[in-house]
């Protein structure tokens, strides 16, 4: 590969949307490159991802990372309780581009990310040129999928707290999930406790392990209110139908992911028509990370646009 290794400059952009919400957007990577839109996880909120950003500019693409209402300094969404869904956040992706005047994308949608990057593809099919879903999850309605099975004990409580109402969740993470969004990369292995499988434990040390940190810690810039909001919105219809995707899609999973079963990513590779699936033997929810080059380098291949470098 020839060109910069490592992105130059972080940029903070606050966009604002037509019902006057903010969304905190992070920009690095060229100028003129093709944006990559990457859907962070759950807990998380933009911040510098090196491991994400060096593959990305190393192949011309613009990073362009946008908090979820709620986390960092994005202002929460009033209807969340009731009827927001995870198609909001398609509509919240195009506001972004507009403000930055970009019309095509590429995305990729990491963990509770993951249905961002299909809602995505399903609605903005004359933007999105492919999707990648990495370690994401079904919708709530996933026929013939028990969503908690062989999922780590620390995520079925909090799934439980979900289906008990938006009181019993705010309680549990304000108990439970307050110390992930108060960690560093020293204690955040411990805090993540038994949703760690031996393979991400190895790869939570160093940069990845900061990254997931720093991330989480700005999530709960707020409190608990992004995370409760993105649980809400997890487990209720997500506002669009996967039989809608035509663009290009792909689903990337490691078969020993306790934070999203690995049956979740064999069902999507079922259910979204033409999907190409990556279920990779011996990772985990973590360490799948450490392979992002492949990954973008399958997300420009589905966008027709190989993988070009600067």
């Amino acid at each position: 590969m020839t060109g910069p290794t490592t992105p130059d400059t972080h940029e903070t952009r606050l966009v604002t949307t037509p019902d006057g919400r903010t969304l905190e957007v992070l920009l690095t990577g060229p100028e003129d490159g093709l944006p990559l839109v990457f859907h962070h996880g759950t807990p998380q909120a933009a911040v510098p991802f090196g491991i994400l950003e060096r593959p990305a500019t190393q192949r011309g693409l613009r990073v362009v990372q946008c908090s979820r209402p709620g986390y960092g300094r994005s202002t929460p969404r009033a209807d969340v309780a009731t009827t927001a869904t995870v198609a909001d956040d398609a509509a919240d992706t195009a506001t972004v581009l507009d403000a930055l005047g970009h019309r095509e994308f590429v995305t990729l949608g990491w963990s509770g990310g993951g249905p961002r990057a299909l809602a995505c593809a399903a609605l903005l099919p004359g933007r999105c040129l492919a999707a990648v879903s990495g370690v994401g999850i079904a919708p709530p309605d996933a026929v013939g999928l028990d969503p908690l099975d062989g999922m780590g004990p620390e995520n079925v409580a909090e799934y439980t707290a979900v289906a008990q109402g938006a009181d019993a969740l705010t309680a549990f993470l304000e108990e439970h999930g307050t110390p992930v969004l108060q960690a560093t990369g020293d204690d955040i292995v411990r805090e993540l406790g038994g949703l760690l499988p031996p393979v991400d434990r190895a790869a939570m040390t160093g940069e990845l392990g900061e990254y997931l940190a720093a991330a989480s810690r700005h999530a709960g810039a707020q409190g608990i209110v992004g995370w409760r909001d993105d649980d809400l919105t997890h487990t209720r219809p997500w506002g669009f139908d996967l039989h809608d995707v035509t663009v290009p899609t792909a689903v990337w999973q490691g078969t020993e992911d306790l934070m999203v079963p690995f049956a979740h990513a064999q069902w999507l590779a079922t259910h979204v028509a033409g999907t190409r699936a990556h279920l990779v033997e011996g990772e985990g929810h973590v360490s799948l990370l450490m392979r992002l080059g492949d990954v973008l380098d399958d997300l420009l291949d589905l966008a027709g646009r190989g993988t070009a470098t600067r």
